[in-house]
């Protein structure tokens, strides 16, 4: 699937993907806010961590669009709950799906055990992760479209 708008990435840039973020990642892992973000902002400068939080921001999104919203309404949308809340989102609901999105965020700055990324390449893993993105992705969109 492709993201719903290129303005998505301009909308959402990685400095507010990684504030917005913060909150779960923080209280998931049991870190401060400042060393959260500081974490976040290392796993965003991988590309494949930021696709995959992108592509889960555009499916969910999408699943909100209603058929008399156009792309640019909802981009305009997002773009001002960005601005208003993205130091005040709340962290997700913690969950055994979205404990595997959080497992690969570590993965990818080398603060995961590496035996952990064959039990991600399993197919419950890849089941969990993929899960555990839509369940994040609804999560940012809920709080920012408020």
């Amino acid at each position: 699937m492709a993201l719903i708008s290129r303005r998505l990435l301009h909308v959402v840039t990685l400095a507010d993907l990684a504030t917005i973020l913060t909150p779960t990642y923080a209280e998931a892992i049991s870190v401060d806010d400042e060393e959260g973000h500081d974490r976040l902002v290392r796993a965003l400068a991988r590309t494949r961590v930021a696709d995959d939080l992108y592509m889960a921001l555009s499916e969910a999104l999408a699943a909100v669009q209603g058929e008399r919203t156009s792309e640019d309404a909802l981009m305009d949308k997002l773009s001002k709950g960005v601005q208003k809340r993205r130091a005040r989102v709340k962290a997700a609901p913690a969950t055994p799906a979205l404990s595997a999105v959080l497992v690969r965020i570590n993965l990818e700055i080398g603060l995961a055990p590496e035996q952990m990324r064959a039990t991600l390449d399993t197919e419950k893993g890849r089941a969990a992760f993929a899960a555990g993105l839509k369940e994040l992705g609804t999560h940012l969109v809920k709080e920012l479209l408020k």
